[in-house]
């Protein structure tokens, strides 16, 4: 499958079997805003494997807000509200400000330099990544590629 310019269907196994859940507690952070109110967002950032496999749950579950690729295809960056990058703590992840502004619906360039969208704004279901979901969803995808790559 092939999605804004990046193929994410080669060799990667998908969680498509889960059903939807929602067994996690009321996120501290909000994620549902008014389209275009101009506020800047935080960026998590994490390896491409692990990071396409949260998108996929998060797809199936809860929904997943914006989400870049970066030009070389090692990494993907999910759009969190702002204030997660002063208590993010997911090993082998890293959230920083990005000091942009929330990308708007129809938008062509995303905040970060140097990036394409793997999920547009238009396409995402929230304007941010809620940070309680996303970490949730890179453990369960750790969890899922850890047992994949030991049935090899």
């Amino acid at each position: 499958m092939v999605e804004a310019g990046v193929d994410i269907g080669g060799g990667s196994r998908t969680t498509a079997l889960h059903r939807p859940r929602q067994d996690h507690g009321p996120s501290p952070y909000p994620t549902q805003a008014p389209a275009g109110d101009g506020r800047p967002c935080d960026l998590v950032t994490v390896p491409a494997r692990q990071g396409l496999e949260a998108v996929d749950i998060l797809r199936l579950r809860d929904g997943v807000g914006p989400v870049l690729h970066d030009g070389e295809g090692g990494t993907l960056g999910f759009l969190v509200p702002p204030g997660t990058a002063d208590r993010w703590d997911v090993p082998g992840s890293a959230c920083t400000q990005t000091y942009g502004r929330e990308p708007r619906a129809g938008a062509d360039m995303p905040p970060v330099k140097g990036t394409g969208w793997l999920v547009a704004p238009d396409a995402a279901y929230a304007w941010a990544t809620d940070p309680v979901v996303l970490r949730a969803a890179l453990g369960e995808a750790a969890r899922t590629i850890e047992a994949v790559d030991r049935c090899r």
